[in-house]
């Protein structure tokens, strides 16, 4: 397993204990729900993002057999994408709060989280297109054969799932 698959998914739990924590307080001091948006920031790249991430650039290239293409993407994707809740949360937060730089946090914060989907999406792109898939071939009324009649012959290069010793 890649270093940052398991960073993702360590990251996603702590995203997920903070955003958590925080819709708790917001239950017990409804005056806190002024940091909703933050709230829903905090779950939805801090928490599903990260997850989707974490098993994404996992699973996709075992269901390919074909490693990630641009592993070297996966260790830029992480930073920019706890850096870009990170900021962006603080940016929101501070809005509510009238701080002057609340609004460029915001922008770094979003422009991150957008750079870490950009890579997160090249490299699982850049992965399948690599991979050797057979098609099925095309039947005299032009529609892809079924898998009974010409199965697909394929060996994953990488296991499924990790085998025991």
């Amino acid at each position: 397993m890649d270093w940052f698959v398991q960073k993702y998914l360590q990251a996603c739990l702590v995203w997920f204990g903070v955003g958590v924590t925080l819709g708790l307080a917001m239950a017990v001091w409804p005056m806190l729900t002024m940091y909703r948006v933050a709230h829903m920031h905090l779950l939805l790249l801090g928490f599903v993002a990260q997850i989707i991430y974490g098993v994404a650039l996992h699973v996709i290239p075992r269901f390919f057999g074909q490693p990630l293409v641009l592993r070297e993407f996966g260790y830029w994707q992480w930073w920019a994408s706890q850096l870009g809740v990170l900021v962006l949360v603080g940016g929101l937060a501070g809005r509510i709060h009238g701080w002057t730089l609340a609004e460029p946090l915001m922008m770094a914060g979003g422009l991150l989280s957008a750079a870490a989907a950009y890579l997160f999406i090249a490299n699982l792109w850049a992965t399948m297109r690599r991979a050797k898939v057979n098609i099925l071939p095309r039947n005299s009324a032009g529609s892809a054969g079924l898998a009974a009649t010409a199965p697909i012959t394929r060996q994953p290069k990488l296991p499924l799932m990790p085998q025991p010793d």
